[in-house]
């Protein structure tokens, strides 16, 4: 008899794995065969094929897990009991038929709407007859019902035949050591099937949203396989749209978007609008460059620009007087992933438990950031783009962006989110300054936030401070170490714009500061005591326009939002955009000093809308019990007519939101 080392359960799952991710391989180059790729993507498609291989060894090897399980069991052992045989293949069988569903589903589906298989097609089961009655009428059901059958046979027999095959071998090793090569071999799948085999980096498991990261939706659509794009977006399922909200209130959005009256559509919700060339000009001329700086919980409250007496951001503060400063802007929702989201598509991120980063059914967004069609496009961060999922949704997205991040630079990593901020700032000056071409720069930071860890080299020049407890608290900081990493964001923005004075861009530059999001806390007399109590302070953040060669300076009390973000960029930049989401440009609305905007709190899962006069919300699961105050003389009011008018367009706007998160597609693929 033939002689085999390995033990029998392992040699078989490995024999038979290796055929089941050969299959799966194949299946991959039928894709490509009838959905033929784009010429832009036609050049090469190996990287969309290893990625492949490692979605695919994810799931075949959860199901030699599975077998294994079982033979570590001596009464189930396949090659010991013939119960654990008819359970082996039984396993095996499953996984074929899971395949063939999840795999002819997969073909149907993209030939249909040019998507792979995703948690969306669960909506024909709530119209089960007219879905079924669809289906038949389209596809030859029984020719595909009777291949299924007879494809299923065909694997059965090649599973006996692999099982009969090692059958017919001896394993050499002893007792024990079969015993270790199975728990370290078990360990091997596990770490397989965590996806994170042949990742270089190996912080992260495999995402879905790695496809996204190949740069073409073909690639990643090549890349995925059907049960990895089908479970990924099955979490994101649960969220509902409520159209006829949105219909029959689709003109108090239409009117506060400023959609003109003959581009409106209720029927086929029609959010899109163009903004054109302004003639004549005479600021965007003097901007070649856009820097878009994202701070890392960057609480308004917290700032001196707020008036806190602990004086934090000194330098941020005098840039302030130098630039176009809004006192009042907020991000629509807490959270670094919801805060990027909003300023990238300009939608607020209110899906419910996770963010919209990690949905696949909202890889596709059309971004503002796209129509600057001339400019070099850089994302600087300090860590790994892969936290949130966030890196598909970049590279996805926006053509030809550059993204340094953790790996990418010559300075030392200094905790979980990479290099200082500072470091960060001075290596992507050290990029801008080498530009020849226009550039749009996105430099996202990381340092305000625990660990809190500020480089021995800065605390050089950066001296920190001890603030007696009880002066910490009652002006919003919980201990030292906050406190002095919200003074290192200072000092970091004063070194990163001190250095870009001396180099030949930056009187050519717009540079834009926004927090991603707030802190809640006690803001005390320097804001509204809504903003404490109703924890605004969460979203409320500092927004700066800075180029003080090229802006009068100019300081606006209106609430904005991190929406407004791109649309006002482009619009400073004279650049022609489509505006497809619920941005808009501050700079049109400046004359009339006001504004409302969209809030949601994921955490108390309350929704609301804030105006210069008035804040209004309520608890998801509470409608009935609105919250109704005055921000201006710190008292809840009496006005029916604005409460209403509030309590519309609070519910329209979350309505609406969601639905501009699955239908925001980028322009070169909306249908």
């Amino acid at each position: 008899m033939k002689k085999i080392f390995l033990p029998k359960p392992i040699s078989w799952t490995i024999l038979t794995g290796i055929c089941f991710l050969i299959l799966m391989t194949l299946m991959r180059l039928i894709f490509v065969y009838f959905f033929r790729a784009p010429i832009s993507s036609q050049n090469d498609l190996t990287a969309a094929f290893i990625l492949g291989a490692r979605y695919d060894i994810r799931y075949v090897s959860i199901i030699m897990m599975v077998t294994l399980l079982f033979s570590f069991i001596k009464p189930l052992d396949p090659f010991k009991n013939n119960l654990g045989k008819k359970i082996a293949i039984t396993i095996w069988m499953l996984f074929v038929n899971l395949l063939l569903f999840f795999y002819t589903a997969d073909f149907i589906h993209y030939a249909y709407v040019h998507q792979r298989l995703n948690a969306s097609i669960l909506s024909y089961i709530d119209n089960p007859l007219i879905s079924l009655e669809m289906f038949w009428q389209s596809y030859h059901v029984i020719i595909i019902f009777l291949a299924f059958i007879l494809i299923e046979f065909v694997l059965y027999k090649f599973i006996s035949f692999t099982y009969a095959l090692i059958n017919n071998y001896e394993t050499t090793s002893h007792r024990i050591k079969s015993s270790l090569i199975q728990i370290a071999f078990f360990i091997l799948l596990i770490y397989s099937a965590v996806g994170n085999i042949i990742y270089k980096g190996g912080q992260y498991p495999l995402r879905w949203s790695d496809a996204f990261s190949l740069g073409s939706d073909y690639k990643a659509n090549l890349a995925m396989n059907p049960m990895q794009s089908f479970f990924s977006s099955l979490n994101f399922r649960s969220t509902t749209i409520d159209e006829n909200m949105i219909k029959n209130n689709y003109s108090i959005i239409a009117n506060y978007l400023s959609i003109p009256i003959d581009k409106q559509d209720a029927s086929h919700f029609q959010f899109s609008r163009v903004n054109a060339v302004v003639e004549n000009d005479t600021v965007a001329p003097k901007i070649k460059n856009v820097v878009l700086v994202i701070c890392e919980s960057f609480s308004a409250y917290k700032s001196s620009m707020m008036g806190n007496p602990l004086n934090t951001t000194p330098y941020f503060n005098e840039m302030k007087k130098q630039g176009v400063y809004f006192n009042r802007a907020f991000s629509p929702a807490y959270g670094t992933a919801r805060g990027l989201w909003a300023v990238l598509t300009g939608t607020p991120d209110i899906l419910e438990g996770k963010t919209s980063s990690r949905n696949p059914l909202a890889v596709d967004q059309h971004t503002i950031i796209s129509e600057f069609k001339n400019f070099e496009k850089y994302y600087f961060l300090g860590g790994s783009t892969r936290w949130a999922n966030i890196k598909g949704v970049l590279n996805n997205n926006i053509a030809d962006l550059k993204i340094f991040e953790q790996g990418s630079y010559q300075s030392t990593e200094i905790n979980v989110w990479g290099i200082s901020d500072k470091d960060l700032f001075m290596e992507a000056n050290k990029t801008l300054s080498k530009n020849i071409k226009p550039f749009f720069a996105i430099i996202q930071t990381a340092d305000n936030h625990r660990p809190y860890t500020i480089p021995a080299e800065d605390l050089k020049v950066f001296i920190k401070k001890t603030v007696p407890k009880d002066s910490l608290l009652k002006f919003g900081f919980e201990n030292n170490d906050e406190y002095n990493a919200f003074r290192y964001t200072d000092f970091c923005i004063e070194q990163f714009i001190e250095a870009a004075k001396k180099e030949k861009y930056f009187n050519e530059t717009l540079f834009v500061f926004i927090g991603d999001h707030g802190i809640k806390g006690d803001a005390g007399t320097m804001l509204p005591i809504s903003f404490t109590e109703q924890g605004l302070t969460n979203m409320h953040v500092p927004f700066l326009f800075y180029a003080p060669s090229i802006l009068q300076p100019k300081e606006y009390a209106m609430p904005v939002s991190q929406v407004d973000v791109m649309p006002s960029i482009a619009s400073l930049c004279n650049i022609p955009y489509t505006n497809t989401t619920m941005g808009k440009n501050v700079f049109s609305i400046v004359q009339q000093n006001k504004n409302t905007i969209f809030l949601y709190d994921d955490f108390n899962q309350q929704i609301g809308v804030l105006n210069n006069e008035y804040y209004y919300g309520y608890q998801l699961k509470n409608p009935n019990k609105p919250i109704f105050e005055s921000i201006l003389h710190n008292e809840v009011v009496k006005n029916d007519a604005a409460q209403k008018q509030m309590d519309i367009l609070t519910k329209t706007m979350y309505e609406t939101s969601k639905y501009m998160l699955i239908h925001n597609e980028k322009l070169s693929i909306k249908k």
